[in-house]
């Protein structure tokens, strides 16, 4: 059995509607999928239905972007009650933050590109606009390359035209999701390219509030990360994961070229049922 348990469409910063990403997801050999789109459930009645339609079994899920001490965490859940008020709360918070910190990105970068409000807004269409869309418009300008290059290059935490956002605290975001019937799992702890990463006690933390799994299996880890990360995980209980973080044409990831074991899957589903 084959379990990507890590994708984006085009609710948040994928290329692919939820619709594609199942179908691609079928082209892929993949049994089982999440869609898990940044901040936002808005994809899963179409995602589902068209998993049912091409024989994947569909995961509900999501990413929260969180913080602890200013670093950036992101948190994805599975399974969560849609309708939690405590959920939907945290998350308009977010989505909010997204958008007034894109603003002052692009208020940045106009000064030194020609790069407008309207043609980053267009590229979002109807997603919650993030530095993904921009980083797409500067594509299109021809400022840079590619979405990863707008990232190394330009987007990335420390660069000039960087700016911080609000997010929830990881702890209280995991207890959050968790209260609402959500699995929980620390996604691409190790991923150091992106920015500062918390150490082991904060994940210690963040299995104290709920957490349930870590993805060790990533692109962004190199194998000492995941020994690293595998080895913690074992030591706090914690279920090892591992995904694509499938955004489409957007990032070089591929479906299914890291993936979740059946055993972690059902450990997964046991936590759920817990």
């Amino acid at each position: 059995m084959r379990i990507d348990l890590h994708t984006h469409s085009t609710v948040s910063d994928g290329t692919g509607t939820p619709a594609q990403v199942m179908r691609e997801a079928a082209e892929a050999g993949l049994d089982v999928v999440a869609l898990t789109d940044h901040d936002s459930i808005l994809g899963w009645e179409e995602a589902s239905a068209e998993a049912d339609a091409v024989g994947v079994r569909f995961v509900p899920g999501i990413e929260v972007s969180c913080k602890h001490r200013g670093i950036s965490i992101h948190l994805l859940s599975y399974w969560h009650d849609r309708a939690d008020a405590d959920v939907r709360d945290m998350l308009a918070l977010t989505r909010e933050a997204r958008v007034h910190r894109a603003r002052a990105i692009v208020d940045v970068l106009a000064a030194d590109f020609p790069l407008t409000w309207g043609a980053v807004a267009d590229r979002a269409g109807a997603a919650t606009v993030g530095r993904p869309h921009i980083a797409d418009a500067l594509v299109d300008l021809g400022v840079v390359p590619t979405r990863d290059a707008a990232f190394d290059r330009i987007l990335a935490p420390g660069s000039r035209y960087y700016v911080p956002h609000f997010a929830p605290e990881v702890t209280a975001a995991v207890a959050t999701m968790r209260r609402a019937g959500g699995v929980t799992v620390f996604a691409h702890p190790g991923a150091t390219a992106r920015g500062r990463v918390v150490g082991d006690a904060v994940v210690a933390e963040m299995a104290h509030a709920g957490l349930v799994g870590v993805e060790v299996d990533h692109r962004d880890h190199d194998d000492a990360q995941r020994g690293r990360l595998g080895a913690l995980a074992d030591g706090l209980g914690l279920v090892r994961t591992g995904a694509s973080d499938y955004h489409g044409t957007g990032k070089r990831n591929r479906l299914g070229e890291n993936l979740t074991s059946p055993a972690a899957f059902a450990a997964l589903e046991a936590a759920r049922q817990r």
